[in-house]
């Protein structure tokens, strides 16, 4: 009940006020769409998404609840203390690697991608975009395992995680260029994470960091921003209905399982890359599947 994502939620209302705002007064005086321009319908798809994602992670967070109490007190060898340096160390940026390992993984496997895709299918990037929130986190729940196993408590996992969400508002703007190199060179910022939203061929698949892009730089799926990104999946999904947003790959998945031949197609429809066929090379992995 105490989510630090729940007291944030006025503070990132004021600053997508803010953000739009300014866009709609520079694209007043350049009389052009802005960077950072905001589409009402699409904004309002992205913010409706958010506050129903508010409700669905507090559900997956009880279910998690239940399993992460059983392993720390039961399984872990040990159990760290809250009061301790380390422990927060330990709970911080396990959450940021395994988001990385989690993202990345989403970008790379289709029914983990269904998850995410809605994310990604704003032809915007703004402040709104940051909070159009996938509704299934079991991917996330199960990727924090290793944490109350190495004995961190639960509560700090959350916390974490609630932590690692709030940076990654700030980062959804053009509104900010790029800072100081050495700040770049740690830390996600919006021109990294422009990269990670970006269609183009040259920016797919890159920048899969939360908090830290040291991730990025480190197992080589760093990216940095050399022109203005085209934002969206590589299909536009024509389409502001937050469910079939949120709904639509998995129906894509079960039309392609249904219309497969074999098991091993269909495994792959399924657990394969995004984009993949049975007899040609997979595609990208922002390809969109379901018809719009």
């Amino acid at each position: 009940m105490r989510d630090p994502v729940l007291f944030a939620i006025p503070f990132f209302l004021l600053l997508l006020i803010v953000e739009w705002t300014a866009a709609r007064k520079l694209e007043d005086l350049e009389d052009r769409p802005a960077s950072g321009a905001y589409h009402t319908r699409d904004a309002r798809a992205s913010i409706s998404m958010g506050l129903v994602s508010v409700a669905t992670m507090g559900a997956w967070k009880f279910l998690a609840l239940l399993g992460y109490a059983a392993i720390f007190a039961y399984v872990a060898p040990w159990q760290l203390s809250a009061s301790q340096w380390y422990t927060w160390v330990i709970a911080i940026l396990g959450v940021d690697l395994l988001f990385y390992a989690y993202h990345r993984t989403a970008h790379r496997v289709r029914l983990i991608w269904a998850t995410h895709q809605a994310h990604h299918s704003s032809q915007y990037f703004n402040f709104a975009t940051a909070l159009r929130q996938k509704w299934n986190n079991s991917g996330e729940i199960l990727m924090w395992l290793p944490l109350p196993l190495l004995g961190v408590p639960p509560w700090m996992v959350f916390f974490s995680f609630s932590l690692n969400l709030i940076y990654q508002f700030w980062i959804h703007t053009e509104r900010i260029g790029k800072l100081w190199r050495p700040f770049e060179f740690v830390f996600n910022t919006p021109s990294h994470h422009r990269v990670h939203h970006g269609m183009d061929q040259l920016y797919l698949d890159r920048n899969y960091g939360g908090i830290l892009i040291i991730w990025d730089r480190l197992f080589g799926s760093f990216q940095a921003e050399e022109f203005r990104p085209h934002y969206g999946l590589t299909k536009p999904v024509n389409t502001f209905n937050i469910w079939k947003l949120q709904t639509r790959e998995y129906a894509a998945i079960g039309r392609d399982v249904r219309a497969a031949r074999g098991l091993r197609a269909k495994l792959g429809y399924i657990f394969g890359p995004p984009g993949w066929q049975p007899t040609t090379a997979p595609s990208p992995a922002r390809q969109a599947h379901a018809t719009p």
